[in-house]
């Protein structure tokens, strides 16, 4: 039986909770709050719109920069004036967790990956899509500095590291979709968060990683090579998860749509000023400032705003689902055997909310970021060099 801690959860209305999870040998997520006994999937749980709206992560913490939208809305008061209270918990690493919360109502809303959206499909877990945070696929290969290769049909007969078992529902269709035959490609759980670490100490010949990671390695002395996925990949990644039953509420599609717009200006405040956005990550999460320092924070936030914008111009708003690029990965995951059977993508991921989440003051939001005063540390960072050596660790 594996276990995981959440630790510090935060409620960004100020209440704190801790919670226990644990993950049974037949893969049921099973969560404790402490003082209020067992929770078990199907048990009865507060209304989720009774108090403040639950958002879980798929990466174990949230103490990284890729929520930015999230606390950004937050603190410039966009999710208040809409209405939105929310409550950011992390979740078990991989993902698959993230869904089942949701689907059971012990969550609101998760941000897995295409992969884990499609298996809980497959498994009727009643969930769809309605914000296409991840327009590009934030999904790299890591590769030794000087061992990479830019055709990853190269990996044939190779070894790639994983931090959880579970990320090979992310690798395995990444890689089917730029041609690698996948059954000749060995896989191994090397443990989160210590996976990277092992291939700069040698072990195996690459490993999944993703952009935001990247800043945070290359800070801490993992220099690697890159095979980039928001370059190479047709794939798109992670977007924001509900119940579709939700979605047919009157009342919680009202809240869902609040919420859909409040993301949109905090990735439009991101985008003039991605200084500020990581300035106010680092005030709701102080430990980020501790842990990226404010360069690596604001390139962490550069690379994976990278990844979500994509070609706005080309996209009916912030968190326009490319539904193609969704069909294509459920085919590929059908393909490789990670699903039994076909799925019609437009059913399931939702560009419904994208109209309307769009619909709010540019010219506001955009004052709002250039008039946001900096701290010293950030002020000092050099935007320009960020952008010149944006790409200087990519081979592709």
């Amino acid at each position: 039986m594996e276990e995981w801690v959440m630790q510090n959860p935060v409620n960004i209305s100020g209440l704190s909770r801790r919670k226990f999870l644990k993950v049974s040998g037949a893969g049921v997520v099973m969560a404790s709050t402490i003082g209020s006994g067992l929770w078990l999937p199907g048990a009865a749980s507060a209304e989720p719109y009774s108090g403040k709206h639950t958002w879980i992560s798929p990466r174990g913490t949230i103490e990284v920069m890729d929520d930015y939208a999230i606390w950004v809305a937050q603190a410039m008061g966009y999710f208040g004036d809409l209405g939105v209270e929310l409550e950011l918990q992390p979740g078990p690493p991989g993902g698959t967790a993230v869904v089942q919360f949701v689907s059971v109502g012990q969550a609101d809303m998760g941000f897995p990956a295409p992969g884990i959206l499609g298996n809980s499909i497959e498994n009727d877990m009643g969930l769809v899509s309605i914000f296409g945070t991840g327009y590009l696929d934030l999904f790299n290969i890591a590769f030794r500095k000087g061992e990479g290769m830019t055709d990853l049909r190269g990996l044939e007969g190779k070894t790639v590291l994983l931090g959880s078992a579970a990320w090979q529902s992310i690798a395995d269709p990444m890689l089917k979709a730029v041609g690698v035959d996948v059954t000749k490609v060995r896989y191994i759980e090397a443990g989160f968060p210590n996976w990277t670490a092992a291939l700069a100490a040698g072990e195996g010949d690459a490993c999944l990683a993703w952009e935001g990671l990247r800043a945070l390695l290359e800070k801490n002395g993992q220099s690697f090579d890159y095979w980039m996925g928001m370059r190479g990949s047709p794939l798109p990644s992670n977007s924001q998860v509900v119940r579709r039953a939700d979605v047919e509420d009157p009342d919680r599609r009202a809240f869902l749509q609040a919420y859909v717009k409040g993301m949109a200006m905090g990735h439009e405040f991101a985008e003039h000023n991605p200084r500020a956005a990581a300035d106010i990550v680092f005030k709701a999460l102080p430990a980020t400032r501790e842990g990226f320092g404010a360069r690596a924070g604001t390139e962490s936030l550069m690379q994976i705003h990278r990844t979500f914008k994509g070609d706005l111009s080309q996209r009916a708003g912030w968190g326009e689902h490319d539904i193609a690029g969704f069909q294509r990965f459920f085919d590929v995951q059908r393909e490789i055997g990670l699903l039994s059977t076909e799925i019609n993508a437009a059913d399931y991921v939702l560009n419904d909310f994208i109209a309307e989440g769009n619909a709010f003051d540019r010219d506001q939001v955009r004052a709002d970021a250039y008039a946001y005063a900096l701290p010293d540390d950030l002020a000092a960072v050099d935007m320009a060099e960020l952008e010149a050596n944006f790409y200087s660790s990519a081979i592709n």
